[in-house]
């Protein structure tokens, strides 16, 4: 049964479902690129970390379980998925060697308005395992207590479940007028993003903490920054300026009104590997296997694919909050000044100080 815990999260928090050319499916190739780069960790990590034994599988034949917490619309999830299936069917013949082969039951899991259909419709005909939908967010319990023997994450405990609101209250010492994100300039506005990551940070560990086995595993991968650097000094907080710079110019035209550009902020958070660690420690219920991070390819060759990969994948994630926000009516206008202003001036990204990381953290659940 659900808990009192679970909080509601906007309806815009969806990526833009669909197959068609500005869905989340067609313009998810950095999120590929990070599947694609924690493949091999994914793997060793099982093969190192996994013990059937100590999850209370024995020879017999037993159905392993797994969810993708933040699946969104594939096909990610279920590259993600086959990988870590793959490893898992490898650990076990290793410690089971004649034993009859396991079944495997896959929970996805998203916010309720995540396009399903469309995950459903292009899940494999032929795949090896018993697939279920899991709506809900996962700032909260979803499943029943000791279900899952593995759970993964990827790119999503990056986004918080709201956006604190001292940054929107124009009271406030944190008020975050002039910014639409966590540049880390104003010390208020960042701690109170910091006290909102780490709140939900702790609500996601106890509601998978009750849902893990003893023993079992959780992969997280989620964006974040090197120690000491902020957002503003990252190719990634000018990426979000710049959008910030489109909704006061849209303003300026009176298309918005300034009051609305005001009160948007991204409900982001790019932590450091310290802070997570510490958030890790202080909640107790997991150990720290593998802590590390990602290495792969940003940009592309190309100058014109990046700023085509850097629109088009901006709009499928972002089209949702900003529709939610300004209305429907804007949302072309936004994006194709947007689009405009991004070629205009991606000069700005050679120029970056930093580039943002990608965290791998393996944990696993401590046996209570």
């Amino acid at each position: 049964m659900a808990t009192e815990e679970i909080k509601e999260m906007p309806k815009s928090w969806a990526m833009v479902g669909g197959e068609g050319p500005q869905s989340y499916t067609q313009n998810s190739s950095y999120q590929k690129g990070v599947v694609d780069a924690s493949k091999e960790m994914v793997t060793e990590g099982i093969k190192d970390k996994l013990d059937f034994k100590s999850l209370g599988f024995d020879s017999s034949n037993d159905t392993f379980r797994i969810a993708d917490f933040g699946c969104s619309v594939g096909p990610n999830t279920f590259f993600a998925v086959e990988n870590i299936i793959k490893a898992v069917k490898y650990k076990h013949h290793a410690q089971f060697n004649n034993s009859p082969p396991l079944a495997f039951q896959v929970f996805f899991n998203d916010v309720p308005t995540n396009d399903f259909n469309t995950l459903f419709k292009t899940l494999h005909s032929n795949r090896k395992y018993f697939a279920a939908g899991l709506p809900g967010t996962f700032y909260g319990r979803l499943l029943p207590k000791s279900t899952l023997h593995f759970a993964y994450s990827s790119y999503c405990l990056q986004w918080l479940s709201k956006v604190p609101k001292e940054v929107v209250d124009s009271k406030s010492p944190a008020w975050n007028k002039g910014s639409i994100q966590c540049d880390g300039l104003k010390k208020e506005v960042t701690k109170a993003y910091s006290a909102q990551f780490q709140s939900d940070m702790n609500t996601f560990l106890n509601a998978r903490a009750q849902e893990i086995v003893g023993g079992g595993l959780m992969v997280i991968i989620m964006a974040g920054l090197p120690e000491g650097i902020f957002m503003s000094q990252a190719g990634v907080g000018m990426y979000y300026d710049l959008l910030g710079s489109c909704l006061v110019d849209m303003a300026k035209l009176g298309v918005i009104s300034e009051e609305k550009v005001d009160s948007f902020n991204l409900p982001l958070y790019y932590s450091s590997s310290t802070e997570i660690e510490e958030i890790i420690k202080v909640n107790g219920n997991f150990s720290i296997e593998i802590m590390d991070s990602l290495s792969h390819q940003i940009w592309q060759t190309s100058k014109k694919s990046n700023i085509k990969v850097s629109v088009s994948g901006g709009r499928a994630v972002f089209q949702g909050l900003v529709e939610e926000h300004f209305g429907s009516e804007v949302v072309e206008k936004i994006f194709e000044h947007f689009a405009k202003k991004l070629a205009d001036n991606f000069s700005i990204f050679d120029g970056a100080a930093h580039e943002h990381i990608d965290h791998f953290i393996l944990l696993r659940r401590n046996v209570n």
